[in-house]
């Protein structure tokens, strides 16, 4: 197992040196084969892993391994140390095939893009980063995944970079994540201070053996402070706003980001620490809250969105919620079992897109659209599958987990109807606005320019064999934990069970919860059901059978139309009262004030000055006249006799 774990990080961390260095001199083929060779490699690891993994006992104790001290100041220790356990095995394994599955679709999207080389490297080091986050043993190496994803998500972003707002977008995803971090790094010195150590075996272990209401302060600010980072990761309220702007990187950057890596950091923190949670209720409860609110929010600006992309960010922003409305009622293996299914359908979603994009010639406007099912029926095929998971369609693997979550929001430990009615909202804005975007794009008349539709054609098999695969896995991912309320066993719950039981009993324990029910777990699904098929019969009727009505209720609601067109106007309020202070304080103080005139001013020009002055005194001193220095010489020595008689 040590063995196994380090080759699952060895790959991509190669693959990114040798392209990163010696990349610019190898053919396209050979970068190719070094970086989707190293993904594959760490995928085949992965799997490899699991399997020795899972030959073990029926319950497997956590496996850790120490491979050299990294850090040691004082009593402060942190090892390059590994931990694995059935949660690490499905984020390792989700990582490592979605991440192959874009690696593999980006040799066709990027074959004519310049820096071949260089964005490859930047995907094997994002994977090489996403790994270590997950299988870390504590949580300085944990944050240095952290942090690595962030770098490498700036890098990608601004990939290119020539074009302002992708440099733009690129700085921004950067700062706005930083400010997470600092949440993240004030946790982890707060928990070490609370147990004087920063290894996840050994604080996991005194949680376990602390009494509910033990340390109830320190661990409730440790939460809070545990979520901050995970928000800005995550694009949660109100950290979000970074990830539309993402969408200014290339199409398999988005699917890369958006579904199997950086944005699921934050929610596997929450959930790898999730016995600290459970001991910090009050934190948990604003996981959920938190989580709620920006997945309502997050759709309903998705429902105007006419570029494809950022419509599908904003889904993004919406799906991550749901998550951690899950962890946050305390069915934390529910909102990691969204984050699998999501991985696939998200992920083909927007590979989907980028096949469309390629064939228009890098349009994205849906508008523009129309009738492109029959010059693209691979991508219009997939791209509805992955339409149907993420609306919760029965038998289609968002239904599963969604449902799950939306169950647990009801009767979780900490579930509260509010929070299961506002979801289910969702869920129907979420169906509607999918739908919406699957009829403008592939359904109803063609709206595309006529040298567009000429050249408009189906993806190479490069580009359509990964969404093949990608559709397959959104169909069977939500069979892993068939529902209990129709005769299933949950087996996905049942086999993260070990690693949130103890969390989950406490929270039952000291549930927050009125014990009062209503609905039972079959008329929770039925609800969500309904709501889910209502949002697509709406979208159905609005822009296939009367096109005209959106128009209008634009027209009659146009100030709400606007809200959500301008994105509740979040980004300008963002600018007016943080970066434009930030930009004038900057300039009036930090310039002119401290550079220009203190440093510049007092320190540079003005010791310049005080030197030329005082070599402009020693200059009429040295004046090469003899006479005169003999006259300085006596005046000299007649001085020193005075001091010398009269002292």
């Amino acid at each position: 197992m040590e063995l196994l774990l380090v080759l699952i990080l060895i790959p991509p961390l190669a693959g990114a040196f040798l392209n990163g260095v010696f990349g610019r001199r190898f053919p396209q083929a050979l970068v190719s084969a070094v970086a989707c060779g190293a993904s594959g490699l760490a995928t085949l690891f992965a799997l490899l892993t699991a399997w020795t993994y899972s030959r073990g006992p029926s319950d497997p104790a956590p496996f850790l391994h120490s491979y050299f001290t990294w850090i040691e100041a004082g009593a402060f220790r942190a090892d390059f140390a590994l931990y694995y356990d059935r949660l690490t095995l499905v984020m390792t394994v989700t990582v490592s095939v979605v991440s192959f599955l874009i690696h593999l679709y980006s040799r066709g999207y990027m074959g004519h893009e310049g820096g071949y080389y260089r964005f490859f490297a930047y995907l094997n080091l994002f994977l090489f980063m996403m790994l270590t986050l997950v299988s870390a043993a504590n949580f300085p190496l944990m944050f240095v995944g952290w942090e690595g994803v962030g770098l490498c998500s700036y890098l990608l972003i601004g990939f290119y970079f020539p074009r302002k707002s992708a440099s733009d977008a690129g700085k921004k995803a950067f700062i706005v994540t930083r400010i997470g971090d600092v949440g993240f790094t004030l946790a982890v010195a707060l928990i070490f201070w609370t147990f004087g150590s920063v290894d996840f075996s050994y604080v996991f272990a005194r949680l376990n053996d602390l009494t509910p209401g033990s340390l109830a302060a320190p661990l409730t600010a440790a939460g809070l402070l545990l979520f901050l980072g995970a928000a800005g990761k995550s694009a949660q309220l109100p950290l979000y706003v970074w990830l539309p702007d993402a969408m200014e990187g290339p199409t398999p950057v988005s699917a890369l980001i958006h579904a199997a890596t950086m944005v699921t950091a934050g929610v596997y923190l929450v959930a790898r620490t999730n016995i600290l949670y459970a001991h910090a209720p009050v934190a948990l409860a604003v996981v959920g809250t938190i989580g709620v609110l920006t997945a309502f929010f997050a759709a309903t600006i998705a429902l105007t969105q006419n570029d494809l992309k950022r419509m599908l960010a904003y889904s993004t922003i919406s799906q991550l919620g749901y998550m951690f409305v899950g962890c946050g009622v305390g069915v934390f293996a529910a909102g990691i079992f969204h984050l699998v299914t999501h991985a696939f359908f998200k992920s083909l979603l927007f590979l989907a897109a980028g096949s469309v994009m390629h064939a228009l010639s890098g349009e994205l406007n849906i508008q523009k659209m129309g009738n492109l099912r029959h010059k693209m029926p691979v991508t219009w095929a997939t791209f509805l599958i992955a339409t149907l998971a993420i609306s919760g369609v029965p038998m289609f693997s968002g239904f599963f987990s969604k449902d799950e979550i939306l169950v647990g929001a009801y009767e979780g430990p900490l579930g509260q109807p509010w929070l299961y009615w506002l979801a289910t909202l969702t869920a129907g804005l979420t169906a509607f606005y999918m739908f919406r975007a699957l009829f403008l794009t592939f359904h109803g008349s063609s709206r595309l320019e006529p040298e567009v539709e000429h050249h408009a054609h189906e993806s190479g098999a490069k580009m359509t064999r990964p969404l093949i695969v990608l559709a397959f896995f959104s169909v069977v991912a939500g069979y892993l934990s068939w529902p209990k309320a129709w005769g299933g066993a949950e087996r996905f719950d049942d086999y993260l069970q070990p690693v949130f039981a103890r969390s989950e009993a406490l929270l039952h324990a000291e549930t927050l919860r009125p014990a009062t029910h209503g609905l039972s777990e079959l008329g929770l699904m039925g609800v969500s059901m309904v709501v889910g098929l209502a949002g697509i019969v709406v979208a159905w009727w609005f822009y296939l059978r009367s096109p005209e009505q959106p128009r209008r209720l634009a027209a009659r609601f146009e100030g709400l139309y606007q809200l959500l067109v301008r994105k509740y106007y979040v980004d300008e309020l963002y600018g007016w009262l943080i970066v434009r202070p930030v930009v004038k304080g900057s300039e009036k103080f930090l310039w002119q004030a401290t550079d220009a005139g203190a440093i510049d001013g007092l320190m540079v020009q003005g010791s310049a000055d005080a030197t030329a002055s005082a070599g402009g005194i020693l200059r009429r001193i040295q004046s090469g006249n003899v006479r005169s220095y003999a006259t300085w010489v006596l005046l000299g020595a007649v001085l020193w006799l005075g001091y010398v008689l009269f002292r």
